[in-house]
């Protein structure tokens, strides 16, 4: 389907939403004034929304000194309240379900189904910090008294200001990832979202307030490029969590080198799911259709973006993922049934029709989509779901990230030629492994370089579990115990036994 021109679109209505007003939450005080302003776009129509204040060095400053004064008391709150706070901040974002997926809707056009399931995926990960907030991993002895020596034992010590910076695909959930492990160890937070993200976060701020989480604990600044290199590189800052992309990560990364300041980066992926041929092919046809493009228009760094293949099931598989991708609604997020809604922006659609015309030319097949949406959609940054065979292993696409609805189709022979071609990216976030045969998928998950692998069709990114990536992919981890243990230094005492 071609773009239509201007006179043969028909707009897109969507039903009103009330979108919150977009302020700096700086301890107790709330402004709607920074160093600029950005128009939030909606992507669904492509119509400015709101104007969106964008914090400066000023106020970056002030935030993060309101969030050092703050340290104090939080650290010294019992942890028996700090656990209460957070349980029931997970309760009440579980209660406002229905206006986060609405303003999920509005931040980057999630489709209402989708953002649904991920309000209660983020409660998930509140409740299970908030569980762990007094229970603490305590030190351990690492010595014992006699003659001459010491009594010796390590101690877990919040860091102080930790400065959240977060991308645009899913802000409610990169929240829940990071400061409820923050703030469930004693430190205190800064959060910095993406100004094309902007709602989610507002109402998730009010919730914090009512949770009963002390003013300063938990500050919010929207803001570009000029709040976060300050965020970053403020010297009360004492510990860096960013999730977004590689080019980001490695100015942040060097910011925080200057003063030798810890940094946990959660960055892109291209993650390889490998189908054998005695898989269960219905299931894994399904999954791989839904992974790839239901779950945020494929605008998510954990997905399977690259689908291989055994030989002998090649063709037979590819026409079922293919037939299922064509079947998904693509429309106007806030209804319903709409399986995938539109891309966060132009420039998202600009990479993408470059990155499938390479493809095109370096001799791959498009079995289905290919093209951006026109006639009703026109106005939306809608793209289709894109499945394309044949892709060449030294591609771009098949080894950058896309970040969106576009799955990059391969062929394997046996389990060491999938093996090698599932490790052939720089990064290494996320694996899937689809086979009946227990002992190949133990084999293959212990070689894929990889933070995470699931196999036949398990749940990735949960709350109990590390999620994290090495390579490209970043460094550290959220979720799980791990995930936790990242907010805490360890102090090493010794007493004299003499």
């Amino acid at each position: 389907m071609g773009i239509a021109t201007e006179e043969q679109r028909p707009a897109i209505v969507l039903p009103e939403v009330t979108l919150p007003e977009v302020t700096l939450r700086i301890g107790s005080t709330t402004r709607s004034t920074g160093a600029g302003t950005y128009h939030h776009i909606n992507p669904a129509t492509g119509v400015p929304d709101a104007v969106v204040p964008l914090a400066g060095a000023a106020d970056v400053d002030e935030a993060v000194r309101s969030a050092h004064e703050a340290f104090a008391v939080w650290k010294a709150t019992p942890a028996g309240t700090r656990a209460r706070a957070l349980l029931t901040l997970a309760r009440l974002v579980e209660e406002h379900t229905a206006e986060f997926a609405a303003l999920a809707t509005a931040d980057n056009g999630t489709p209402q189904a989708t953002a649904a399931a991920m309000v209660g995926a983020a409660a998930e990960w509140i409740r299970y910090y908030g569980g762990w907030a007094d229970k603490l991993p305590l030190g351990r002895v690492t010595s014992v008294a006699g003659a001459g020596g010491s009594f010796g034992h390590t101690l877990r010590q919040p860091y102080g200001v930790i400065g959240v910076v977060i991308t645009w695909n899913a802000p409610l959930m990169s929240l829940a990832m990071k400061v409820p492990a923050a703030l469930a160890a004693g430190n205190t937070v800064v959060v910095k979202p993406s100004e094309l993200t902007p709602f989610s976060a507002m109402l998730f701020a009010d919730l914090v307030r009512e949770a009963g989480i002390p003013d300063g604990v938990f500050n919010v600044l929207t803001g570009g490029a000029e709040a976060g290199a300050a965020l970053v590189s403020h010297h009360l800052v004492k510990k860096v969590t960013f999730t977004g992309g590689p080019d980001t990560a490695r100015k942040i990364t060097a910011a925080c080198a200057q003063t030798f300041k810890p940094v946990v980066l959660e960055l892109g992926g291209k993650s390889a799911n490998l189908v054998f041929a005695d898989a269960d092919l219905d299931a894994a046809a399904l999954h791989a259709a839904f992974m790839a493009f239901g779950i945020m228009t494929g605008q998510a760094c954990a997905l399977p973006t690259r689908l291989l293949v055994q030989d002998s099931i090649h063709d037979e598989f590819v026409a079922k993922v293919a037939a299922i991708a064509g079947s998904f609604k693509v429309g106007s997020p806030l209804e319903l049934d709409t399986i995938c809604g539109p891309v966060i922006n132009q420039g998202a659609i600009d990479r993408i029709e470059a990155m499938v015309a390479q493809a095109r030319n370096d001799g791959a097949r498009i079995l289905t989509g290919g093209t951006r949406l026109g006639g009703e959609l026109a106005d939306g940054y809608y793209y289709p779901p894109t499945v394309v065979a044949d892709v060449d292993r030294d591609s771009e696409l098949a080894r950058q990230e896309v970040f969106g609805p576009v799955l990059a189709v391969m062929r394997f022979s046996d389990e060491a030629d999938a093996v090698a071609l599932a490790n052939s990216t720089d990064y290494g976030l996320s694996g899937y492994v689809w086979t009946s045969d227990a002992k190949c998928a133990m084999r293959v998950v212990e070689q894929l370089e990889t933070g995470e692998v699931v196999v036949n069709g398990a749940p990735n990114a949960v709350a109990e579990r590390p999620f994290g990536g090495i390579g490209h992919s970043g460094t550290g981890n959220e979720g799980g115990l791990e995930g936790l243990e990242e907010f805490f230094w360890t102090k090493s005492v010794a007493y004299g036994t003499n």
